[in-house]
């Protein structure tokens, strides 16, 4: 086994230990004494997830040289804990009773204490990040940005504005600026200079856009067991990539038996599929070059592979 290979396998290996410490942090600090919220809360954590967030702070970290993964957990927990309330708020918003493969808290808890588990693991965001002095001033941006594109979406909804250019800033707003924070801590945990942290952040953000992008592509052709959450919500509820780049709603026969359906064969027949994951694979793209001050070595291709699945994933 070369050199490089053996540190690989040793960088896999950390990170897989990182991720554990990840997942004991976000289960102690949800140990409520009240019993619905414990219970809620173990039960989305415990449908797993991608985990690409944490991974991705993780990953920073150690790019840029930081070694105590365990100072790095919290912080990480922190960003994984935040896009897990954002998922229980979407499914009471959205009305979706899937999630992660499994029913979602509000189909199991119903929207009163679905909306109050939420707000705890916000809450429980606090009690992580106390520790960490400035960094709280990353997260709170991307806390204060998600709940910003979150409101424009609802609103273009509303109002039938949903054009390419919301869409582009509803996403930045609600997805990517939380990548951002996620790389932009690590490297700050690290010590990084000015300009690491910089070409760290745009990588972020940039993988971000990639990532929501690919998301509501599979949100449009994939079916729920493969997706683990519930399907052609954006499509019938007029937003999304598809609604961006292309009239979806118009193009849907709102007589069909299936109207769902009936969209998708639509958006098929066209590029609107072709042309997202086109602008997708452009931003990763861009993302990967951003690390080119980076030394080679197993941390930066791991970052490099964390992009490029972005575009490959199917769920």
């Amino acid at each position: 086994m070369s050199g490089a290979t053996v540190e690989s396998v040793k960088l896999a290996g950390m990170v897989e230990d990182g991720l554990g410490a990840v997942e004991r942090a976000m289960l102690d600090v949800t140990d409520s004494e009240v019993a619905v919220l414990r219970d809620a809360s173990r039960h989305i954590l415990g449908a797993g997830g991608k985990r690409i967030r944490p991974r991705l702070l993780l990953l920073s970290y150690l790019a840029l040289g930081g070694r105590e993964l365990e100072r790095a957990a919290k912080p990480a927990a922190a960003i994984e804990l935040m896009h897990t309330a954002s998922v229980v708020h979407d499914d009471i918003n959205d009305h979706g009773v899937l999630r992660r493969g499994l029913p979602s808290v509000n189909a199991l808890w119903g929207r009163t204490f679905a909306l109050l588990t939420g707000d705890f693991l916000f809450t429980a965001v606090y009690e992580l990040m106390a520790p960490y002095h400035d960094l709280n001033i990353d997260l709170a941006k991307a806390a204060t940005a998600l709940v910003e594109g979150e409101t424009l979406q609802a609103s273009a909804v509303k109002n039938n504005t949903f054009t390419r250019e919301a869409y582009m800033r509803i996403i930045a707003l609600k997805t990517a600026a939380l990548f951002r924070a996620a790389s932009t801590i690590g490297a700050k945990l690290a010590s990084a200079k000015e300009t690491e942290i910089h070409a760290l952040a745009d990588f972020g953000y940039k993988l971000g856009l990639a990532f929501q992008i690919v998301d509501d592509i599979l949100d449009m052709v994939a079916d729920e067991d493969s997706l683990g959450k519930t399907s052609g919500l954006d499509i019938l509820q007029g937003r999304g990539v598809a609604t961006a780049l292309h009239d979806a709603n118009g193009n849907g026969n709102s007589s069909a038996s299936d109207p769902l359906a009936s969209i998708r064969q639509k958006l098929m027949e066209d590029d609107t599929i072709e042309r997202a994951r086109l602008e997708a694979g452009q931003l990763v793209d861009s993302a990967i070059a951003d690390l080119a001050l980076l030394d080679d070595r197993p941390p930066k291709a791991a970052l490099v592979e964390l992009a490029r699945q972005v575009v490959k994933r199917e769920n």
